[in-house]
């Protein structure tokens, strides 16, 4: 049974009750969340052409939402530079089941029509629910973005407006990956294929592909934007998204000829060399064999031409299986599926590749477990697809796709975070073929059993995106985030030394502190504040522009144990201890001596913070730290990481006061406290 489609309608409507509602009313349905508007088409530029919006009882006589079965021929481009969807929108249409689960059937233009129409994608392991209404762009009275060879057929322009809406806008489908759409429809695993490095059963793999129900495409790869779509002498066209959508054998002059079916989303522009449409090679094969492969064909866009011109004359081709079975053996598997969601955040776990050894260490960790070899082998079988989220959507705010990739480690039994030493000293043991802009990257993996770690990273340390990794097994394998512990020691302070037993330091504290206090023998957060920029202003070492007294009064929140609001001495002498130890570590890793510390070390600084405390903090945490506490450069001054520590001291020591229990629970988990107060 297919998975529920979650509605994306601003108001928590359903289609159904979106169309109910419009039928009750007796008005046709205006989509607030899309609007007909120039915002909804171009987010970069004014409109080119002075577009109108028309639903298609404007624009014919007797719209029909699907004329006589969607079958390929009902996609043929418009302006938009789109071809990649309109490849992979070709390639559903001969997956009748796929088909029926993004183009529901339960709508079109009878009683129930209602203006209003809805189609259903995977996004993120999700199954969404988008309902578009049928207004849309035209000029003079004929639609000018994807429409269908029948005039009077809607359901591929629909579907069009409904995937713009999913990612912000029609121009946010300029340009893309067919294999990214074909995703989009089916939630299916892609693999890519270079024509002149493939193996040498390539059309065994693809015939395969074909027959297990798996979408193709193809494309010719341009050397500059120069040839983008340009025509070839041969009909082909550059940079440019082809369907695949047959591959056939035929005896030939006392041979078998291989054969493979594309089509142009343009519906027209062919090929026209050997096996074309009108070649001789047609008039030597059996008459009821061209009949059954040519199937009346015409300028429609679509030609066969044979496999070893096609490997020739393109360089790419993208195959989207609805499972992660191997298309290079024979066997059918049922795959376990593991699922993480993630974030590459600046300046905490944005660390990019293995290039930038001090960040590569802070991307996020997952430990992968394979305890059982595969059935009559004695390796496993793992696909790992590393996704981002989003992106084309965040086109409008300037952003676009990050280059990226992941590697694989053996993993030592830990359960924490692996630190920089760790990868300075091991290799990985399997890794994405290379680092590329796309939203998908996805590697074929035979390992032995054993623990492994996954780090996804961008390539350039600070590039930030949401992504998910789906990890796909054949036997069930064990998965977990790494440093997902959120834990602190905080051991009570010391018992306060009687006066004769004071150190030569502590005596010279103690007068420090009397001068300080004056009659009352207790400092205030101002007197706090003076004290402690008067000592620190003489380090050289740390460079800050004073303690805020914000933090100074964190400092009293953390030490003042009888609830005065003030320091008495013995509390001054215990943050004293603290302090010492806090500036000798942030020295420690203000690595080249800036008098600043990286936020991308604060894991370990925290970590490591000293016979007072020791702190343990998830990557949820360490990103919002960063957010709060890191500069424009990533670095933490000595103000902002001292209040840092001591608020996460005294948030950790206000936890523990509450959970009587022990429990790790008051009313909500450590993660749940710890990012409350962070937020207030």
């Amino acid at each position: 049974m297919p998975a529920k489609s979650i509605s994306t309608q601003g108001d928590g409507k359903t289609f159904e009750q979106l169309r109910q509602e419009c039928l009750q009313k007796k008005k046709l349905f205006e989509d607030p969340d899309f609007p007909a508007c120039d915002s909804s088409l171009y987010y970069s530029q004014s409109v080119p052409i002075n577009f109108e919006w028309k639903r298609p009882g404007e624009l014919c006589e007797n719209p029909e939402f699907i004329v006589g079965g969607a079958d390929r021929t009902d996609i043929c481009q418009g302006a938009l530079g789109d071809c990649w969807l309109l490849a992979a929108i070709a390639s559903l249409t001969l997956h009748k089941e796929t088909l029926a689960r993004v183009v529901p059937n339960d709508q079109g233009f009878d009683r129930s029509y209602a203006g209003i129409f809805h189609f259903q994608f995977w996004q993120h392991n999700r199954w969404l629910d988008v309902v578009v209404d049928d207004r849309l762009p035209a000029v003079r009275n004929r639609l000018v973005l994807l429409h269908s060879a029948s005039n009077n057929e809607f359901w591929s322009a629909l579907l069009e407006k409904a995937y713009a809406k999913l990612n912000g806008s029609y121009e946010s489908l300029k340009g893309g990956s067919t294999l990214e759409a074909m995703e989009d429809f089916t939630g299916g695993v892609g693999e890519t294929y270079e024509t002149k490095s493939a193996p040498t059963d390539l059309f065994n793999i693809m015939k395969k592909a074909y027959d297990r129900g798996s979408m193709m495409g193809c494309s010719i790869d341009i050397t500059s934007s120069a040839e983008s779509e340009a025509q070839t002498a041969s009909g082909l066209v550059k940079g440019h998204a082809y369907s695949i959508t047959g591959l056939e054998e035929v005896n030939y002059r006392g041979k078998k000829v291989k054969l493979i079916r594309i089509r142009n989303p343009w519906g027209q522009v062919e090929w026209n060399g050997a096996w074309s449409d009108e070649s001789r090679e047609w008039n030597v094969i059996d008459s009821s064999e061209k009949k059954r492969i040519l199937q009346n064909s015409m300028d429609d866009g679509e030609f066969w031409m044979e496999f070893e011109d096609f490997k020739a004359n393109y360089d790419k081709i993208e195959i989207c299986n609805l499972t992660p079975d191997s298309l290079t053996d024979e066997t059918k598997r049922k795959w376990e599926v593991n699922m993480f969601e993630g974030n590459w955040i600046r300046g905490s776990t944005a660390g990019g590749c293995r290039n930038f050894i001090d960040t590569f260490w802070t991307n996020p960790q997952f430990k992968l477990t394979l305890l059982h070899a595969d059935d009559n082998n004695d390796k496993c079988s793992v696909v790992i697809a590393l996704m981002q989220k989003n992106r084309r959507a965040l086109r409008k705010e300037g952003l676009d796709l990050q280059t990226i990739g992941f590697a694989l480690y053996e993993a030592p039994a830990d359960e924490d975070h692996l630190g920089k030493d760790f990868f300075r000293y091991n290799g990985s043991k399997a890794r994405s073929k290379t680092y590329i802009n796309v939203r998908e990257i996805s590697e074929r993996f035979t390992l032995p059993p054993g623990n492994y770690l996954l780090v996804p990273t961008t390539f350039q340390p600070h590039d930030e995106a949401d992504f998910i990794i789906r990890i796909f097994s054949e036997r069930a394998a064990g998965t977990m985030e790494m440093g997902n512990t959120v834990d602190a020691d905080l051991p009570d302070p010391p018992m306060p030394s009687l006066p004769e037993e004071e150190t030569d330091e502590e005596k010279g504290l103690r007068r420090m502190f009397e001068k300080i206090a004056g009659s009352d023998q207790a400092i205030s957060a101002m007197e706090l504040q003076q004290v402690l920029n008067g000592v620190l202003s003489r380090r050289r070492e740390i460079k800050f522009d004073g303690l805020s007294l914000n933090t100074c009064h964190s400092i009293i929140n953390l030490m003042d144990v009888d609830n005065s609001g003030q320091l008495e001495f013995q509390e001054f002498k215990v943050f004293w201890e603290k302090m010492k130890k806090w500036i000798m570590l942030f020295i420690s890793y203000d690595t080249d001596r800036s008098g600043k510390m990286s936020s991308y070390e604060l894991r370990i600084a925290l970590k490591a913070a000293g016979l007072f405390l020791c702190m343990h903090l998830n990557t949820k945490l360490l990103q919002l730290l960063g957010l709060r506490f890191a500069d424009e450069n990533y670095d933490i001054d000595f103000d902002d990481y001292l209040t840092c520590i001591i608020r996460l001291e005294n948030m950790f020591r206000v936890f523990q006061a509450l959970d009587k229990g022990q429990t790790g629970q008051v009313n909500m988990n450590i993660l749940q406290f710890l990012l409350l107060s962070m937020n207030v």
